[in-house]
């Protein structure tokens, strides 16, 4: 599918996995060719057969898991035909891996400048401060943006945050100058600040090695910046194969079209462009429809689609497997799923206060050693979250955003009362509740429910759901067990589930459905407030889809006031009415969603939009990335938290003085020593929101993001 002899070439590969006696195919009949220099991107539902793909790569395939047809090529040859010495001593020199979760993949034993001096040299010879494979170490540990090289060759990863054992993992891979590079998924677990300063890494470092690179995501905004070409796999067939811009802008297959109505974009509210989720799920490998895959999915089917499997044919640069892609090239067909009703706008007006926060801190006091204690030193704390504070009004979302370690997570079991607050007001529906969730009474518990990200973490894996959603309705609502079962069924259709899933336990259940399960337990103490920690994050972009639909739809029906937390803005600003936003335990800006997210910015809401990736491959826009990493809760800075990564810090008036709150009007302010007016003509804005139906507009990129102050942070066009 690319010309000129390819680095990697899977021809007609087909994998199975072994259920007891029967083989189940996964994936099924691929075809994918990746060139030197290529950014492959390969992305598709949770079991559509990506990691599959990319482990029989790697020939490191589970036990059960085979290559029952096709074979895969590296450099013209079967790499399933190598003896295990030769793939180890040459073809796992040529193909490195970055997986999900970098912390797994490193020795906890080990220094991290010991782990990558294996890498450079696996004789395990005796290595010293002036030996070769030392100073390779510290020049691949500076090549990836580590500001103090020697400190984190010395460190242990525990000792380092998720987003610098990352750039360890890809300095790892990357220093034997591999051919090949596999990312699985590396910066799903990161914020969006990590996640582009790693993209930006990873694309200047394979650029200038030209080296091949399959990346596999359900990103499909990672993916519209990072990659040249896209494949897109559906329950194990590859069914589009196009280049990056031809495929995001003239999707040839419903599915490819169906992933991308599922994204929530910057610039557009539940309010004015309805998310159309893809129906359905996707079909498990031995259980799969007689024709095309997709068909009972698929907004277009006609009966020739269930009659046979469509053949993967050429459209334009690309490939489609569809017997209707020149329909939708030609606009005969419309291959969008079906939208949502519409929702009806808030009326103007006050709307009653549901949760109103003060001053909100907490505090974790740090062990103090013995040698602390006989020095007569200071009690220690991580202070985790300073001085919050916010309001979520009845039938409203506030959204609350920041990076990781920002204090978002500990404010929302702060609010709840799983953490204690150290010092601050929270006042449910007027009464003032105490800060322990012990100390309080049922009724304020049952007005304030939280979702929680893990909903596998959530649900009892020995409970069916009926018993988890009876719980609440007969410990908080003092029903009887008839009336709490009739309850349970009303409850499970509200968040379109069949009343048979009462009977089910959480094993049995996809990850959306389980999502699905722990909103209706918190919405079956029928709360007046309702806390969503990161509770999207995980999940498919369909299944997302399809959960923020129905968060959007209770409210409406119930009127329940949202304190939404997540690091993805634009998710945040699809869903919410006001947003705040927040770092190292304080307020940095806070108003209307509309406001927030258009100049001016505090400069860092300035940078936490710049680094969403857009799903537009051509956008051209200003970057912003911030340097070094989040300083410790333990020694906050002083004067405007944020002075040691801004990249508009003025000087000494930064450090030393804490910033005023400057209002822009409608509710809207920000703390920064820089006044609105300056801000404002130096800052172009990220995009437009969008009428009813339009796609929203990414800013021009401009010369206005740039570094007023020239010390902090880095700013690229």
């Amino acid at each position: 599918m690319i010309e000129g002899a390819p680095l990697v070439d899977f021809e007609s590969v087909s994998i199975a996995y072994r259920r007891g006696r029967h083989w189940s195919e996964a994936v099924r009949g691929v075809d994918l060719r990746i060139g030197a220099g290529v950014t492959y991107g390969l992305v598709g539902e949770s079991g559509s057969g990506k990691s599959t793909l990319a482990l029989a790569l790697l020939q490191v395939l589970p036990p059960n898991g085979r290559v029952v047809d096709g074979r895969i090529l590296f450099r013209g040859e079967d790499v399933s035909t190598w003896p295990v010495e030769r793939l180890r001593s040459e073809f796992y020199r040529q193909v490195a891996l970055v997986p999900q979760d970098p912390l797994p993949s490193l020795n906890p034993a080990n220094r991290i400048g010991r782990q990558i001096e294996e890498v450079l040299d696996p004789r395990g010879l005796p290595s010293g401060p002036a030996s070769e494979a030392r100073r390779r170490t510290l020049e691949m540990l500076e090549a990836v943006g580590m500001a103090d090289p020697e400190r984190v060759a010395r460190a242990y990863p525990h000792q380092l945050s998720g987003g610098m054992q990352q750039r360890v993992l890809i300095a790892m891979a990357l220093a034997g100058e591999p051919a090949l590079l596999v990312l699985d998924e590396p910066t799903t677990n990161l914020d969006v600040t990590t996640e582009a300063t790693i993209l930006d890494l990873v694309r200047a470092l394979v650029a200038d090695r030209d080296t091949a690179v399959l990346y596999v995501s359900h990103s499909l905004g990672v993916v519209a910046e990072l990659c040249d070409r896209v494949a897109v796999l559906y329950a194990g067939e590859l069914v589009e194969d196009a280049p990056t811009r031809d495929l995001y802008l003239r999707p040839r297959h419903p599915y490819t079209q169906g992933l991308f109505d599922s994204v929530p974009r910057l610039g557009t509210t539940r309010r004015s462009v309805a998310l159309r989720p893809i129906p359905g799920r996707i079909p498990s490998p031995h259980d799969l429809p007689p024709g095309c895959v997709f068909e009972p999915r698929c907004p277009i089917a006609v009966r020739e689609c269930s009659q046979g499997r469509p053949a993967l044919e050429a459209a334009g640069d690309g490939w489609a497997r569809c017997i209707r892609w020149r329909d939708i090239v030609d606009g005969r067909v419309d291959a969008h799923q079906p939208a949502p009703p519409a929702r009806v706008s808030h009326p103007a007006g006050d709307v009653p206060v549901a949760l109103d926060v003060k001053a909100l801190r907490k505090h974790f006091a740090l062990r103090r050693s013995l040698l602390d204690v006989l020095r007569g030193g200071p009690q220690r704390s991580v202070r985790a979250v300073e001085d919050i504070s916010l309001t979520v009004r009845q039938g409203r979302t506030l959204g609350l955003v920041g990076e990781s370690g920002s204090g978002k997570s500990t404010t929302a079991r702060a609010i709840v009362g799983l953490d204690p607050a150290s010092a601050g007001d929270i006042v449910l529906a007027g009464e003032p509740v105490a800060a322990a969730l012990g100390r309080r009474p049922p009724e304020a518990i049952r007005r304030l429910q939280m979702v929680f990200q893990s909903s596998d973490e959530a649900l009892n894996p020995y409970r069916t759901v009926g018993a988890a959603l009876r719980r609440p309705f007969r410990r908080l609502g003092g029903l009887g067990r008839s009336e709490a079962e009739a309850r349970v069924a009303r409850l499970l259709e509200d968040v379109q589930l069949t009343a048979a899933y009462a009977a089910r336990r959480p094993a049995e259940l996809s990850g959306g459905e389980k999502q699905r399960v722990a909103i209706a337990r918190a919405f079956a103490a029928e709360p007046e407030v309702l806390v969503f920690d990161e509770s999207v994050s995980g999940l498919d972009v369909s299944v997302q889809a399809a959960i923020l639909n129905l968060i959007g739809d209770l409210q409406e029906e119930r009127g329940t006031g949202y304190l939404f937390i997540s690091h993805d803005l634009a998710v945040v600003s699809f869903l919410s009415d006001y947003v705040t936003v927040v770092y190292l335990g304080n307020v940095m800006e806070a108003g209307p969603a509309e406001r927030v997210l258009t100049p001016p910015y505090h400069p860092y809401t300035e940078a936490l939009l710049s680094a969403i990736p857009l799903l537009d491959p051509g956008a051209e826009r200003a970057h912003i990335r911030l340097e070094g990493e989040v300083p410790s809760p333990v020694d906050v800075p002083g004067g405007c938290p944020f002075h040691t990564r801004c990249p508009r810090f003025l000087g000494d008036v930064c450090v030393e003085q804490a910033p005023p709150w400057r209002e822009t009007g409608e509710g809207h302010g920000l703390y920064c020593h820089i006044p609105l007016d300056e801000l404002r003509e130096s800052q172009v804005p990220a995009f437009r929101f969008a009428g009813r139906g339009d796609a929203p507009v990414a800013g021009d990129g401009g010369d206005g993001a740039g570094n007023a102050g020239g010390r902090r942070g880095e700013t690229d066009g």
